[in-house]
């Protein structure tokens, strides 16, 4: 009996390295690929704020964050394949329906990631940048001149942006839970409390200012899209005609 529950454990853990070792495969072609196009994205990262240079202080000040920017590609380039691989693993622990959601909503979670990268390059960056490197120091005085370093520089935009392309991801996951009960619309509207708290603590981790206008740049979208994430949740219980999942009430 006990060698009949540890066939389909090791059936699992073996397809598991497949998945992985493939996984890291295709990550390292993408890097490789990824190695001299991270040259043309230095430019695209200094367009939020204009006026500004750069500096490195070691002998490998400028190999750190430009390997930071090829990964950062690479992971766009394989990030397919690699959520291919995710998903196929997870694909038998899913019921029919549920495979049939999230098959469906795959590419949504693409799009709003990417729309969420450009929202924070276009919306965010800009007036936070903007603070720091010339509002501040000026509002400071004393003479002292903003010497910024580009790992530093390279390390922070990358991060935003990723972080506020994984938050556009609310609504969409909140759609696919109350979808499958694992939670109810009713449950996240009495938690909007929380929502709010959770927005501005977000919103003071993510921005790189303590100002509490780009703190709330970031928490007004999350809250916006915490509501729309209500509306989704709504609409994914319509028309239901199974219960897959226990409801949280």
């Amino acid at each position: 009996m006990q060698d009949g529950n540890k066939q389909p454990l090791l059936a699992h853990l073996d397809e598991l390295r497949v998945r992985l070792t493939k996984s890291l495969l295709a990550l390292v072609v993408a890097i490789v690929i990824a190695f001299p196009l991270a040259r043309y994205i230095f430019p695209i990262l200094m367009e939020p704020i204009e006026g500004v240079a750069l500096y490195y202080f070691d002998l490998t000040g400028l190999f750190s964050p430009y390997i930071k920017i090829c990964l950062y590609i690479a992971f766009a380039i394989a990030g397919p394949y690699i959520l291919y691989h995710v998903v196929m693993f997870i694909n038998p622990a899913l019921k029919r329906n549920e495979r049939a959601y999230l098959y469906t909503l795959l590419p949504a979670t693409i799009i709003l990631f990417i729309g969420g990268a450009l929202f924070c390059y276009f919306v965010l960056l800009p007036p936070g940048l903007n603070f720091l490197y010339r509002t501040f120091p000026e509002w400071v005085g004393a003479g002292v001149e903003p010497m910024w370093s580009v790992t530093d520089y390279v390390s922070k935009i990358t991060q935003l942006c990723f972080w506020i392309g994984v938050v556009f991801e609310i609504p969409l996951v909140m759609f696919f839970l109350s979808k499958i009960r694992v939670i109810s619309p009713e449950w996240i509207l009495r938690k909007w409390k929380w929502a709010v708290i959770f927005a501005f603590v977000l919103g003071a981790l993510i921005t790189p200012t303590p100002d509490p206008l780009n703190q709330t740049l970031v928490a007004a979208p999350i809250l916006v899209l915490y509501g729309f994430g209500c509306v989704l949740a709504k609409v994914a219980r319509v028309g239901l005609p199974f219960r897959s999942r226990k409801a949280k009430s």
